[in-house]
């Protein structure tokens, strides 16, 4: 059987992918609030969001995140050959309205072998937030360990 994931060897720096689409929703910004105890009015109450700039209620910006590393996941690339997740840098450039239909557009930034320990390596993508209306919400980068290559007597 054909293996679905690229090893860290397999990707180059300028690669750039594109996600399926998924629409906020009012369910996912309540049970965002509840797990993680944000119960900002910006985005549980109505009356007091619509004073604001946005006009409504907005998403977290670290549900955004998840999201996106969420549809980033749904691709699979990484299924098999990630080890674990380095680091995060996020910008919250606009908002995710509930209702809005995002997807990423992501850009590999760095593909890095590790002097140390030649099986494994750094890859570095950036994810651009973008919804319905081409505009983009959020930007930011991810850096995960990933295997280098198939261990001998893989593939």
């Amino acid at each position: 059987m054909k293996r679905s994931f690229l090893y860290l060897s397999e990707f180059h720096v300028g690669d750039k992918f594109t996600t399926l689409s998924r629409t906020v929703t009012e369910t996912d910004v309540v049970l965002f609030a509840g797990i993680t105890g944000d119960n900002n009015p910006i985005h549980t109450d109505q009356t007091y969001a619509e004073k604001l700039p946005f006009k409504s209620r907005i998403a977290h910006g670290l549900l955004g995140a998840g999201i996106a590393t969420g549809l980033w996941g749904r691709m699979g690339l990484v299924d098999g050959s990630a080890i674990a997740a380095l680091s995060t840098e996020w910008k919250f450039v606009g908002a995710i309205k509930i209702g809005d239909t995002i997807h990423c557009e992501i850009e590999v930034l760095e593909v890095k072998r590790s002097k140390s320990k030649p099986d494994r390596g750094v890859l570095n993508i950036q994810y651009s937030i973008i919804n319905q209306e081409g505009t983009v919400c959020q930007i930011g980068s991810m850096a995960t360990m990933l295997y280098w290559e198939a261990p001998e007597g893989e593939e």
